[in-house]
């Protein structure tokens, strides 16, 4: 549906996860994050997001690894990875 592919893992304990499917449609849903810059993003698979050519990613790395802390997804010790 939107040109980007993007793959969400975090790494724990030096390995890295594709991001379960129900962290990232949590994170998609607007009436939850308020943020409209995140309007065109489609979770399709554990792991794996399509966006929308206007969609900064450093600004979708930081807001989703806020998100997935907050709802206790991502632990302290975990990094969120964020790729084109």
């Amino acid at each position: 549906m939107f040109s980007r592919k993007i793959r969400v893992e975090y790494e724990q304990n030096g390995e890295r996860h594709p991001c379960p499917l129900k962290w990232l449609d949590s994170f998609s849903m607007r009436s939850f994050t308020n943020a409209s810059v995140f309007d065109d993003t489609l979770p399709v698979s554990d792991g794996v997001i399509e966006v929308g050519e206007r969609v900064p990613l450093d600004q979708l790395k930081e807001a989703m690894e806020d998100w997935f802390r907050r709802k206790g997804y991502l632990g302290k010790d975990s990094a969120l990875k964020v790729d084109e």
